[in-house]
């Protein structure tokens, strides 16, 4: 009986068992696949979690935190949690993982309903089972691309594990930031920073709820729904309104602003991060190329055992450039220079834009050095273009779009007119520093970086002219003679080493005429630029003696130790023109410009720190004498528009500077707080005015400084005094009231002398 009973119930226990052997299979082959993936394949080390390898963009900050620009692989700046605004995480959780503060790394209930509704089931509006996590592992270890179907059932298990590990390794928040910061928001919009900045000029701190729901729906495709295209505003709007919705579902949004926002229509801020835009691109340009090339080349990173890479290691660079007085700089040189060019093509002549005195051949061979200093060129050589290839190319019309100051145009030139128009365009170098630190707070090298790339700052170097003759009259100065010296004003003439001898004239014109003959006051001839004079001192001291005392304040670029230096022959750069007036400005000390601070790695850890050098060229005493000497310059000399057209009316000492046929206008400017420096004119020494009146350094480069300064002064926050310069303690011996001995030197100069 017993036996016949066991019989009749063993098939029921046979199916029981069958049962459960199909409901626990498939999970315990799971168990067993995951885990046999965990144990045996390529999965991240611990230390890859930690320090998750991504590309960081470095930072170029102003003196005043402003971010100036960034040099990057990718435009990725992470942000920390506190920074991101709460809407913008509650659009994010509530769209892509609605139970993310619920699970580990993986969700159950999102991984049922993938299989009974999306696979099974067939509906594809059920949405996928990724977490937030799991995203953030795709995104850090990104899959191989034409997997097959096992290698994606591989690697999507990989993403659970690397999820789960995630979870054990962040914090939720740190998980929230790490995805945000990770995603690509296309348009060189990687992370939220860059997208919060691209796409509405904001931070993502101060984004309003429809922004956040914006980028939030970007995350299911970012070229789907892209705001920036045209074509999918209305697919971008409904996408956005769907993060609204999830919003209002998991509580994060009322129906009543839900309501209020649907109808808005998306308001963008575009603006594509582009190297060639924004402030001071011809600086940080400089500062990439020049600066932080080189450095990054001699610096080992102890993280990573290679050199530094601007490009992905997430520098941070603080300049000492001041956004505000750069603003004021850039905006300076774009209200004076057009309308500087008006005047210059009113001068139609027959070589324009070159001198009528250049000859054919000349002028053939300025365009061919052109022609071949161009990407164009470059780039149909090494395509392997002959030569009369490049020259028929060259003289072929082709659609392009030029600089104007009115805006780019569109037109139809050939490569070699092109060449020559924007020859005719003049061109300029400012830059503006503290002389008691050498911080330079602003630099303009040019003006249009998109269109004229080389900088005119310290790349540029061009013939000085008068604004080298204070470096003369101070060898003057420190040997005693007061500005209050009188000299004759006659033609005087130097021995030559080699034979003969070097007499220079004067500029002429009515100036000159006023006092040739006559004695003059050191104080009135610097501020007239008379260049008897200039030989005068010259011819007591020497170059020798001239060219170390500028060598003292600064100056490396080569000079050549003859008499007509004291007339500004030596080509120097703006840059070391600035760097070495500021030791009269600075009490005598010469201290190096510089531009960069300090430098943190991407953790905020300081890496380099860096300090001028400086000399003493001049004791306390003689260099104030010199500011004193320089101020005649604007309160009657040259520079005097600054007190009638630009109104300053603060003590300023100066120095104007014209050259040879025109071909470079100079301006330096002198006050207690800040030393300026600017020089005009055109890309090659032939293209110049043709006249004094438009052509000198007063009319072509001191407006700039004039405009700069009446900007810098009218804002309160930079807090540049309009104060005298500091006399010494001790008691000056030295006469320097002036106003007695040039009673009968011919009088006050016109308001607007010419300068040589």
């Amino acid at each position: 009986m017993a036996a016949e009973k066991e019989k009749k119930t063993s098939p029921y226990k046979l199916y029981i068992r069958i049962f459960w052997i199909l409901l626990l299979l498939p999970p315990v082959a799971l168990i067993i696949l995951v885990g046999s993936i965990a144990l045996f394949s390529d999965l991240p080390a611990t230390k890859d979690l930690t320090n998750p390898k991504t590309n960081l963009a470095s930072e170029v900050f102003s003196s005043d935190l402003k971010t100036l620009g960034k040099y990057y692989k990718e435009n990725r700046v992470n942000v920390k949690y506190k920074d991101l605004d709460t809407t913008l995480v509650a659009a994010l959780v509530a769209t892509e993982d609605a139970r993310f503060y619920e699970h580990s790394g993986v969700d159950g209930k999102g991984l049922f309903r993938v299989l009974s509704r999306t696979i099974i089931g067939g509906d594809k509006s059920s949405g996928g089972g990724s977490t937030l996590s799991q995203q953030l592992a795709k995104m850090l270890f990104p899959r191989e691309k034409l997997q097959t179907k096992w290698q994606t059932i591989k690697r999507k298990i990989k993403e659970w594990i690397i999820a789960v590990r995630l979870e054990r390794q962040y914090t939720k928040e740190e998980i929230l930031t790490m995805y945000l910061n990770k995603f690509d928001f296309l348009n060189q919009a990687v992370g939220i920073k860059s997208a919060a900045q691209i796409y509405f000029d904001s931070t993502p701190d101060k984004l309003e709820v429809e922004q956040s729901a914006m980028l939030v729906g970007m995350a299911k495709n970012p070229a789907i729904f892209n705001p920036a295209s045209a074509r999918r505003v209305d697919t971008t709007t409904q996408r956005r309104n769907v993060v609204l919705k999830q919003m209002v579902k998991y509580h994060y949004l009322t129906q009543a602003k839900y309501d209020e926002l649907k109808g808005k229509p998306i308001k963008l801020h575009f603006r594509p991060e582009d190297h060639n835009e924004g402030l001071a691109t011809y600086f940080r340009e400089y500062l990439r190329d020049r600066f932080l090339k080189k450095w990054c080349a001699e610096h080992l990173n102890p993280a990573t055992g290679k050199n530094y890479d601007m490009y992905r290691d997430g520098l941070r660079i603080f300049t000492t450039i001041d956004s505000r007085m750069q603003k004021y700089a850039e905006e300076a040189v774009a209200q004076h220079m057009p309308y500087l060019q008006e005047e210059f093509n009113k001068q139609k002549k027959k070589n324009f834009p070159f001198s009528w005195k250049v000859t054919k051949d000349e002028i053939e061979n300025m365009m061919t050095a052109g022609m071949k200093s161009s990407d164009r060129y470059h780039n149909m050589k090494e395509a392997g273009a002959s030569e009369s290839e490049i020259e028929q190319a060259f003289h072929t019309p082709t659609e392009m779009r030029v600089f104007h100051w009115s805006g780019d145009r569109d037109t139809t030139l050939t490569p070699w007119d092109s060449i020559r128009y924007y020859k005719s365009f003049l061109q300029t170098g400012f830059m503006s520093m503290e002389p008691q630190t050498g911080f330079v707070k602003a630099w303009v090298g040019g003006i249009n970086y998109r269109h004229f790339k080389y900088d005119h700052v310290k790349e540029s170097k061009r013939q000085v002219g008068s604004t080298f003759k204070p470096f003369v009259y101070a060898l003057a100065i420190q040997e005693g003679w007061s500005p209050c010296m009188q000299v004759p004003c006659v033609r005087t003439c130097i021995d030559l080493p080699e034979g003969g001898e070097w007499c220079p004239d004067n500029a002429g014109g009515k100036a000159d005429e006023a006092v040739e003959g006559k004695m003059i006051t050191l104080k009135k001839a610097l501020a007239m630029s008379i260049n008897y004079i200039s030989a005068y001192i010259m011819k007591q001291f020497g170059p020798k003696a001239v060219e170390q005392f500028a060598r003292r304040c600064g100056i490396t670029s080569p000079i050549e130790i003859v008499p007509s230096m004291c007339l500004g022959t030596p080509d120097i750069s703006v840059y070391e023109m600035v760097g070495a007036n500021s030791t009269f400005a600075n009490k005598g000390t010469w201290i190096e410009p510089i531009f960069v601070t300090r430098i943190e790695d991407k953790s905020g850890k300081v890496i380099a720190e860096f300090m001028p050098k400086s000399d003493e060229a001049m004791n306390e005493e003689k260099a104030y004498i010199m500011t004193v000497l320089m101020k005649g310059v604007v309160e009657y000399g040259t520079g005097f528009s600054l007190r009638g057209k630009y109104k300053l009316t603060n003590p300023i000492a100066g120095k104007t500077g014209t050259t040879q046929n025109n071909s470079d206008g100079w301006f330096m400017g002198l006050t207690p707080d800040l030393v300026s420096g600017c020089w005009v004119g055109g890309e090659d020494r032939s293209v110049h005015f043709d006249n004094m009146a438009m052509g000198q350094g007063a009319t072509m480069a001191l407006p700039i400084w004039g405009l700069y300064m009446q900007k810098v002064y009218a804002d309160k926050t930079l807090k540049i005094s309009q104060r005298d310069f500091d006399k010494p303690a001790k008691k000056i011996s030295i006469e320097l009231d002036c106003s007695k001995y040039d009673k009968d030197d011919g009088g006050t100069p016109p308001d607007d002398p010419f300068d040589q």
